[in-house]
């Protein structure tokens, strides 16, 4: 949350410009209404004016909802900042624009909105014809005034009619136009980010749009009282804003993969969407299988048969491809798995943020099965973790998951242009003659690893089985070769582990307080412990990529810290639950596989808001945790706390 005591202010044309290094602003309409499209547009704007920025959709979990209901909220939140890099989606929003209030309504449900918020919502529900519309109007926006919320009704619908026949069809532009008012944006530069976004449309539609938005842009000059500016600092290096589905895919292309085999299902089918648009002209090829079973069946025998396979999917298709992962262990077979993650168990919530999957990808196989897991914390390593990835598989024949989630996925953040030549090239298949006596699991007794036949390489036929095996590939049943068996396996992820460096603190190298984290929630930790630093607090954080094998020198980042915790997004009981002892209560994934490794007494702070952490929550639970100040009472207060701190 901004402080305005602490920004500059600046007349133009009557009303008061707000200079700020950043805001917070969500759109959300009814499902269908638009609000994702809004939002896009003036994400793209903020990015090209070049604002660094971070978005989150929100997106209902039914596919259907009932309209005009909490439910159906559908929109984005967008954080933008003078500073070209952003590295979560903030705390409380400050502006919201509503396009009725019980899309409003949802995000005070949600906990997403700040007390002084300032609202933009469609006027039209004040005079609606039908009367219960009228009094759930006034009735929340009664509640709103009432927390300290600025409320600006703003005739949406009426004055989009204006300009359309039909103000469903049209009036998310007009409130990107406003919002291009509010923000002092160019409107020159919102009209070329709309066409742009409607280039596949027909001309009419186009023009309508750019109409549109140059309207509300002139009835946010003459109506808003206050403008906000959040200047971009100039830069040489050239910017790219994508979300995380999108960076995978082009990270796919630029990693070597030739096929992506792929069964829909959210959030991870516009990665494969994406990719498809680009694929083939990069030699590649998306395979839509008829389930997710059949979608790693084929990337796996296309990698069996020397092509670059991945499959991507998310947590219930994690689930069905559990047996054809144990075959990618036991048969030695490179293969990547992306695993977008959302909220379980079962569908649970599709279009939420959960990682709830670390456990499932470790040990969801058959038996014992090493695996590689590996979690990007940010959209631009999204696209540079599949290089790493096919890598890794390829030179260790190892199967590879790599663990991205909703927040990632469906987010936007704007990053230096990734330079393609330095993208590790992979060294052409090599097929030649393989010499005489080579057997095609000729484990080296140090790494565990071995030489990868191609079928049909001169020389290099063998036997490939599901059953344990010893070193030519054929089955065995005795004890001794099924030990070894299973130890080359294993072998290999320590021999991995090798290669690793330890992980880089963030803060200083001993403290009272370690906070430990992985994937999406990085941003929100390390500018959490920034907070408390500058408060004096001794807290520091480090961030794990590699989960499996964990990287070298925990032990001794670990021994620098009085207590250590880690900070996930999935399940944990509160030590104040009922029933909760020492010996019953269930940890953070993280947090589990850390105290196993470790055998330290490592704590967590674990939740499922179905959303990604804000710094405050965390900075929240570091001051509780060091007993610094009296426990703070709600979120809201903390956000009071800690005005003008940051």
């Amino acid at each position: 949350m901004i402080d305005l005591a602490d920004s500059k202010e600046y007349p133009m044309s009557g009303a008061r410009r707000v200079r700020l290094p950043e805001h917070t602003v969500e759109i959300v309409s009814d499902a269908g209404e638009g609000a994702q499209k809004a939002a896009i547009a003036f994400a793209q704007l903020c990015a090209k004016s070049g604002n660094g920025l971070w978005t989150v959709e929100i997106i209902p979990s039914e596919i259907r909802p009932p309209p005009h209901t909490t439910g159906s909220a559908s929109g984005n939140r967008i954080r933008l900042a003078e500073r070209a890099r952003v590295t979560n989606a903030g705390n409380r929003a400050d502006v919201v624009l509503a396009f009725n209030e019980m899309a409003l309504l949802s995000r005070l449900e949600a906990g997403s909105l700040a007390d002084d918020v300032l609202v933009l919502i469609d006027d039209q529900w004040a005079t609606h014809d039908d009367e219960q519309y009228r009094r759930s109007y006034r009735k929340v926006l009664d509640e709103f005034r009432s927390r300290g919320a600025t409320i600006l009704e703003v005739p949406l619908e009426r004055e989009t009619l204006r300009h359309a026949a039909d103000a469903q069809q049209g009036k998310n532009m007009f409130a990107v136009g406003i919002l291009c008012a509010l923000y002092s944006k160019d409107l020159d530069l919102l009209d070329d980010v709309i066409r742009d976004i409607f280039k596949a449309k027909n001309r009419e539609v186009i023009e309508l749009a750019v109409r549109l938005a140059a309207a509300g842009h002139d009835y946010g000059i003459a109506h808003l009282d206050r403008c906000f500016e959040i200047e971009a600092h100039p830069t040489d290096v050239a910017k790219v804003a994508m979300n995380g589905n999108t960076a995978l895919a082009l990270g796919a292309v630029s990693a070597g993969f030739e096929i992506c085999s792929m069964y829909p299902i959210t959030p991870a089918t516009s990665a494969s969407h994406e990719l498809s648009e680009i694929f083939e002209d990069f030699g590649g090829f998306v395979h839509q299988a008829e389930d997710e079973i059949a979608a790693i069946g084929v990337a796996l025998g296309a990698s069996y048969a020397g092509k670059t396979a991945l499959t991507i999917t998310s947590g219930p298709g994690m689930a069905l491809k559990t047996e054809f992962q144990g075959l990618a262990v036991m048969t030695e077979t490179p293969l990547v798995i992306v695993d977008v993650q959302r909220g379980g168990p079962s569908t649970g919530l599709p279009t939420k943020i959960e990682q709830a999957d670390l456990l499932h990808a470790l040990y969801g196989a058959p038996g014992d099965a090493p695996k590689v897991v590996m979690a990007p914390s940010t959209i631009e390593e999204c696209y540079y973790i599949l290089s790493v990835a096919r890598k890794i598989a390829e030179e260790f024949r190892m199967l590879v998951i790599v663990l991205s989630d909703a927040n990632l996925a469906t987010g936007q953040q704007l990053f230096d242009r990734p330079d393609v030549s330095q993208t590790p090239r992979r060294p052409p298949l090599d097929l030649s003659p393989v010499p005489p006596g080579a057997l095609p699991y000729d484990w080296d007794p140090t790494t565990g690893l071995s030489q990868r036949l191609i079928p049909g390489q001169p020389g290099g036929m063998g036997v490939t089985t599901s059953l344990n095996h010893d070193r030519d590939g054929k089955a065995c049943y005795d004890a001794e070769r099924n030990q070894r068996g299973h130890t080359m396996r294993s072998r290999k992820l320590a021999a991995l582990q090798q290669t690793l460096r330890p992980p880089t603190v963030h803060g200083a190298p001993e403290g009272d307080l370690l906070l430990v984290g992985w994937g999406s929630t990085r941003g929100a930790i390390e500018e959490a412990v920034d907070i408390a630093r500058e408060e004096g607090l001794a807290v520091s954080s480090v961030h794990i990529q590699f989960l499996s094998p964990l990287p070298p020198g925990l032990h001794d980042i670990f021994a620098g810290f009085r207590q250590i915790i880690t900070v996930e997004l999935n399940y944990s009981d509160d030590w104040d639950d009922p029933l909760i002892t020492k010996e019953n209560r269930r940890y953070g994934q993280l947090a589990w596989v850390l105290r196993a490794a470790t055998l330290l007494d490592i704590d967590c702070y674990a939740k499922v808001p179905g959303r990604p952490y804000m710094p405050v929550e965390i900075f929240a639970e570091i001051k509780r945790i060091l007993g610094d100040q009296p426990e703070i009472e709600s979120l809201g207060e903390t956000l009071r706390a800690l005005k003008g701190v940051y």
